[in-house]
């Protein structure tokens, strides 16, 4: 497995991919990240096209159990953050 693409990559190819320069590609990525963050914080949903939906979920409150005592416990109600993948990106992987 190799390791995950850092910032810096990600940001020199996108200036590749959209013939740009780094700085404008940080603003664009960075921009993306913000717009994302604010959006599934306030409980909407987003569709980044080719990649997937990202959305939060409410989780209820529930019983766990921790692993070192054995002990249960009542976990309170949280949000978790999902990402749906789209079939395009699935069937790329596999295909």
């Amino acid at each position: 497995m190799s390791k995950p693409m850092t910032k810096t990559e990600l940001v020199s190819q996108l200036a590749a991919e959209m013939g740009t320069d780094k700085k404008s590609a940080a603003a664009a990525l960075d921009g993306l990240a913000a717009i994302v963050t604010r959006e599934v914080s306030n409980g909407g949903a987003v569709t980044v096209p080719g990649i997937g939906k990202i959305h939060c979920r409410a989780r209820p409150e529930r019983q766990v159990r921790n692993p070192a005592t054995g002990e249960t416990l009542t976990k309170p109600a949280d949000k978790a953050v999902k990402v749906v993948i789209a079939k395009a990106l699935k069937d790329s992987v596999n295909g």
